[in-house]
Parts: structure tokens; C-alpha cells; sequence
């Protein structure tokens, strides 16, 4: 014999389904808000109590910090300028790579329109040679860089050194991220919001950024609602915010 309790419940699971309240898939479930006049809605997907707070922790960590995996990528971000910094590790025809003061491996995809630098000087493709120091800034998309502009620095300039002095965390699989701040954040910053910025502007904050703090590889630059500028690191697990003003002088980290 059925009792009657269950049959009204699954009556009421039946039409919480039909009428689009209950969201199912994935192995867990969701609260669907929906709004008549516009049709929109929220979803706050729930899972099972042992691993789901646990994976939704580490996705959002990941998420907002740039965790790398397999080579690494930034999972938040879409390619936008920045750059990074180290010494020059192989050289292709069409590419080289360059590994950071914090011991993170870059990938540098050359150009018809990338310029080179030694100091103030140009120089050709030909100066990027194994073991020279450089600073480079493009397109950033994970751990590889579509180069703008080489600069060849001087021996130890790539801030192998001044990392270490400065406090930069290099990253580690599986260790958690060193949550400290440093300096002056501005009051109004929230995490994800101002706008990405570009070109001359987004080099110079790049720079600034990696010349007090090397080892990361910056992936975006973003201007504050104040008219400083955040700049977002990945490949460490300190800092993953640099905070520069409007004269491009670094103000805090976290």
C-alpha cells in the first residue's frame, strides 16, 4: 500500500518541477528564483554536504586568484595586456621561453609588429638569446604572452633576487595561498570589478607591478573606480593584486 503522504509528496516534487523551481543535474540540485515579468533567474546549485562547500571553496579560489594547473592558465580571465619578467630559457624562430624569478615557465609568441629594446636602444629579434634578462610585454592569455614589446635588461634585473627580498610567494601545487596585504588598498575595491585597460597604460602599470614584485606573469590590468589601477598576477601564490596610482607607483599588494 502507498501511503498518501508520499504520493502528495511526489505530486508537489512534480509540479515544483513542471513549473521550473527545482533544478536538476550535475549530482546536485538547485533553487531556481525566476522573475515572471522578465524571465530571468537565479541558481544556487547545492551538493552533497562531504565535497560540495569544499569544491565550490576551491573553484572560486581558483577562479579568482588564477590557480594553474597543467602549465597553467587563469580561469576568470580572457587575453588582455600585461606581461612578466625572467631570464630567457630557449629560443625558437617563432617563439622563446622565459622563466620568472619565482621559478614559473612562459611561453613568448613573437611578431611581425614586436619591437625589441636593449635599454633605450632598439635592437633586432636577434639580441633574445638564452640567458639574458627580460621584461616583456603583450597579450597575456594564461601562461603564454603574444609579445608588443622585448626588453633586454641587465644580468639579474629579471628580480630573481628583489623577489625574494620583496616577499613574492612562488606558486606550489597543492599549497594554499598566502592571504596578506601589504601597503595601502584603496577602500572601495571589490574584487572583479573597474575596468580592463590596455596600451600605454596597461604597460606602464605592468611594469610597475613587476619591477617591485617579479616572479608572476600579469594577465590584466584594471582600471579602479578611483583612477588607480589593479593589477592581476597569476603564477604565484603571493601577491595576485598589485595596486598602482595614477603615477604608476605601486601602493599595496594582497
Amino acid at each position: 500500500m502507498i501511503r498518501k503522504d508520499k504520493i502528495l509528496s511526489r505530486r508537489r516534487l512534480g509540479a515544483l518541477i513542471a513549473a521550473g523551481a527545482i533544478a536538476i543535474g550535475g549530482g546536485g540540485y538547485g533553487i531556481v528564483s525566476a522573475t515572471a515579468s522578465t524571465g530571468s533567474s537565479t541558481v544556487v546549485t547545492a551538493s552533497s554536504p562531504s565535497t560540495g562547500a569544499a569544491a565550490a571553496t576551491t573553484a572560486s579560489s581558483a577562479s579568482r586568484h588564477g590557480v594553474l594547473g597543467n602549465g597553467g592558465s587563469n580561469a576568470r580571465s580572457v587575453p588582455a595586456a600585461g606581461g612578466s619578467s625572467g631570464t630567457v630559457a630557449s629560443v625558437s624562430g617563432s617563439s622563446f621561453t622565459v622563466l620568472t624569478g619565482a621559478g614559473q615557465k612562459v611561453t613568448i609568441k613573437k611578431a611581425s609588429s614586436t619591437k625589441y629594446n636593449k635599454g633605450t636602444s632598439s635592437v633586432s629579434a636577434s639580441a633574445i638569446t638564452k640567458g639574458e634578462s627580460v621584461l616583456v610585454l603583450g597579450t597575456t592569455s594564461g601562461t603564454t604572452i603574444t609579445a608588443s614589446k622585448v626588453v633586454v635588461q641587465q644580468t639579474g634585473s629579471d628580480g630573481s633576487a628583489a623577489s625574494s627580498a620583496a616577499g613574492v610567494v612562488p606558486f606550489k601545487r597543492g599549497a594554499k595561498s598566502t592571504s596578506k596585504q601589504v601597503g595601502q588598498i584603496p577602500a572601495s575595491y571589490k574584487e572583479g570589478s573597474g575596468t580592463i585597460v590596455s596600451g600605454t597604460t596597461a604597460n606602464k602599470a605592468t611594469e610597475a607591478a613587476l619591477a617591485a614584485y617579479p616572479g608572476g606573469v600579469v594577465d590584466r590590468v584594471v582600471k579602479l573606480s578611483n583612477g588607480e589601477y589593479e593589477v592581476h598576477n597569476i603564477g604565484v601564490n603571493w601577491p595576485h593584486h598589485v595596486f598602482v596610482n595614477q603615477d604608476f607607483k605601486v601602493l599595496g599588494v594582497d
